[in-house]
């Protein structure tokens, strides 16, 4: 093991850290823990399980990863947690290994920012690029997309998705599935139209931010079946990437749609 580890943290026979590790002060890492090259690793930590933390993550104090789900069906079946590179992990934050029901893993990508008090259950699939703020909450097997943002104090129900390049206003109950590219927010929350400033600050183009409006307006604009609307959209507008991405958001959803 590498020389930057506290002597005051509890590190089981068979972690696999990283020589370039930094450990503080009272952490606990179990056995079956994997910690790539250059992660960090503040005080008071706890990590569990089949948990693998990739490379050049920084997890700040009194987080805890890879505990049981709260899932009264779970009885100790083997499950993980996979989190990828470059990951924030701020201060309380829970990460619970999976449940039965799933693949088997709670898995966040790269270069997220997880902020304090975030709490991501069992099963949840975390993109890349990922913001998530204080107390942010998702319930089981919610997926969030890349470069999805999730304001403060949101509850996201269980087998919610989160759409690409979405945001989330804080205070929010979710419930059903939000677009890619959408602004929603309210205590059942309903959309409020194209993330606008977020897709500028990602380089999205004026012609681009167009045609997305334009398929919003079709979709949850006019008194039309949503298949109906697709087809409208379809017909009418480029199918460029970001229309295909969103239409098959669309039709993938099974909790239904925000509106």
């Amino acid at each position: 093991m590498g020389t930057d580890i506290h002597p005051t943290a509890i590190i089981a026979q068979g972690a696999e850290i990283d020589e370039s590790v930094s450990i503080g002060p009272f952490c606990i890492i179990g056995e079956h823990v994997r910690i790539r090259a250059g992660s960090k690793l503040a005080s008071n930590i706890v990590i569990e399980g089949d948990t693998e933390i990739g490379e050049n993550s920084t997890i700040h104090p009194f987080t805890s990863i890879g505990l049981a789900p709260q899932d009264m069906k779970y009885k100790n079946e083997k499950t993980g947690v996979r989190i990828g590179k470059n990951n924030i992990i701020r201060e309380y934050m829970t990460i619970h290994r999976a449940s039965v029901g799933g693949d088997g893993f709670t898995t966040i990508g790269d270069s997220n920012f997880l902020m304090a008090y975030v709490h991501i259950a069992h099963d949840c699939k975390i993109g890349n690029s990922v913001i998530m703020a204080n107390v942010a909450t998702l319930a089981g097997h919610v997926h969030v997309e890349d470069f999805a943002v999730i304001g403060g104090l949101v509850a996201i129900h269980q087998f919610t998705r989160i759409g690409a390049y979405a945001m989330v206003g804080g205070f929010s109950g979710v419930g059903q599935d939000i677009p890619p590219y959408m602004i929603a927010s309210g205590p059942r929350a309903k959309l409020f139209g194209l993330n606008t400033l977020g897709l500028k600050r990602h380089g999205f183009s004026e012609a681009t931010m167009n045609e997305l409006k334009k398929a919003y307006k079709i979709l949850f604009g006019e008194k039309r079946t949503l298949k109906d609307a697709i087809k409208k959209v379809q017909e009418d507008i480029p199918y460029t990437d970001e229309i295909k991405l969103l239409i098959e958001f669309i039709q993938k959803n099974k909790r239904g749609i925000c509106r």
